[in-house]
């Protein structure tokens, strides 16, 4: 008989529960995260355990009202068993709100006055961390994270459950089915391994959208009160999501923020560079969320370059270097393409370069190619072309991930060094 999604993240959490001595969940405050903590409490309940679980919760501080709210009420509500981790720190954040900033600073002591409330009592700040560096991204803070965490407890094996399914993005699907055999727990998909004997476990990948409000309302459980307010509003339920207001796939709601929470909303708009714009026009051409227009006497190339021209210099220049690498790429290496794309662009009479070896675990094979202006065809945001660059800059996409770009091989270096030297701290 099958099991149904429940009973298999269940399963999962029995594993974890046997297999870790030091567990901690990573709370963000959406429906997922809360889930899959209430699945645990459940766990632990039934069984009686007494051992503790860690409730990891990264403050952003601009959140909806709503969204502290239930964070509040949920790291008070089982004190017996849970040890919190609030943390509040001045990382770097990505913002697409701007074309001055390209990431903004949750709780910058330089920006005191302008912080939107108080920083919560008994949290954790950069003081309480010794791996902290004011160029960190949020990314890189939860890797080291774990591994302070896992030296903290002396821990033999650490696991960090994160509630993300794959339903939600293609990018989330790449994290639980790529092939990444060597980076598992015993050969559980479900599972990826961070350092030596951490690994993070995402138990309730399976689950749909109708699972996770089905579980709240059979067993009762607490939940964000905000997803009402954007079911009130007419939000999709693929759309309702309590990530940071500022990144790319919020710019189309951000306006919402004015409806639904208005005292936060007054003051956000004076703490994030772009904000106001990005509400107004986030669900427009003007940022590229609907078909972009290309202006009368314009190919795509020379709307590029006027785009780029109303840029701030250090804005301009990241934009030209990306292009740079990304046409170097193309035209030395090739990007693995599918046999449809490569029809399709032979159709079109697209000069290319189709070679049969390729170091990536693709079937796809490499394709060596020049940027076209723009090309129509089914798989356009694989394709090389001057107006998915128009698209980044329209976006405030600074980091270029809709042309595909992933760290640089000077940022993955720095984050190289600085995990390795916090590996070398003996004290904490």
């Amino acid at each position: 008989m099958d099991k149904t999604v429940y009973e298999l993240a269940m399963r999962r959490i029995e594993l974890v529960f046997n297999e870790f001595d030091n567990i901690y969940v990573s709370l963000s405050g959406g429906k997922d995260s809360g889930i899959l903590l209430n699945l645990c409490m459940d766990y632990i309940k039934k069984n009686r355990l007494s051992r503790k679980i860690g409730v990891f919760h990264i403050d952003y501080e601009i959140q909806y009202n709503e969204t502290i709210k239930y964070v509040e009420r949920t790291l008070q509500s089982y004190p017996e068993y849970f040890e919190i981790y609030h943390v509040c720190v001045p990382f770097k954040v990505n913002t697409c709100t701007s074309m001055y900033q390209t990431f903004w600073r949750p709780w910058d002591n330089d920006c005191k006055d302008l912080w939107v409330r108080e920083m919560p009592a008994n949290c954790y700040t950069e003081k309480d961390f010794p791996f902290y560096d004011p160029d960190m991204w949020d990314s890189e803070f939860y890797i080291l994270f774990a591994q302070w965490c896992h030296r903290l407890k002396n821990a033999k094996k650490t696991c960090c459950l994160v509630g993300i399914r794959t339903q939600e993005s293609q990018h989330r699907w790449n994290t639980i089915h790529s092939n990444r055999r060597n980076q598992m727990y015993h050969n559980l998909k479900w599972t990826r391994q961070l350092a030596d004997n951490l690994y993070n476990a995402y138990v309730i990948y399976d689950w749909l959208t109708t699972d996770v409000w089905t579980a709240n309302g059979k067993f009762g459980w607490d939940y964000n009160r905000l997803y009402d307010l954007y079911y009130q509003a007419g939000v999709p339920l693929e759309k309702q999501r309590v990530a940071s207001p500022f990144i790319s796939a919020g710019q189309g709601y951000l306006s919402l923020y004015r409806t639904i929470d208005p005292d936060m909303w007054g003051k956000m708009i004076c703490r994030v560079n772009g904000v106001n714009f990005t509400a107004m026009y986030g669900r427009t051409h003007a940022v590229a969320r609907r078909d972009v227009k290309l202006p009368p006497g314009h190919t795509w190339e020379s709307f590029m370059y006027f785009l780029l021209s109303a840029l701030p210099e250090s804005t301009r220049n990241n934009y030209l270097q990306k292009l740079a690498v990304s046409i170097s790429f193309w035209r030395e290496r090739g990007g693995c393409l599918s046999e449809e794309t490569i029809a399709d662009l032979r159709s079109h009479g697209i000069k290319i370069d189709v070679l049969d070896d390729t170091n990536y675990k693709t079937d796809k094979r490499p394709v060596k190619m020049e940027y076209q202006d723009t090309v129509d065809i089914p798989d356009f945001k694989s394709v090389p072309s001057f107006k998915r660059m128009c698209i980044c800059i329209l976006r405030n996409d600074h980091l270029c991930k809709y042309m595909g770009f992933a760290l640089t091989k000077k940022e993955i270096e720095k984050r190289k060094m600085i995990m390795e030297f916090y590996q070398n701290i003996t004290q904490y």
